[in-house]
């Protein structure tokens, strides 16, 4: 059976799993964010498609490199808690 503990054990372990997937993208792309800036600020040049087009390319770079870790993260807690419905 399922008790609040076990829960709240879930739950947290869904948080730590999302925030896991999600701080490499987030993370680089504002670094990138910031050294547009910076060369924007610097150069006085003020085109808003080149911070987007860096950061897309970011994204998919950190897609390609490390999306297979991506998926089998999301995978192994998916499989858990699935394990987890069929022994309820």
């Amino acid at each position: 059976m399922l008790d609040t503990t076990m829960v709240t054990e879930l739950l947290r372990e869904g948080v730590w799993v999302a925030v896991k997937l999600c701080a490499p993208l987030l993370i680089l792309s504002m670094a990138v964010g910031v050294l547009l800036a910076i060369f924007q600020a610097v150069t006085q040049i003020h085109e808003q498609t080149l911070s987007f087009i860096f950061k897309l390319t970011v994204v998919i770079l950190v897609l390609l490199v490390g999306g297979g870790w991506m998926m089998q993260t999301l995978l192994d807690y998916a499989l858990k808690l699935f394990e987890l419905m069929r022994t309820i």
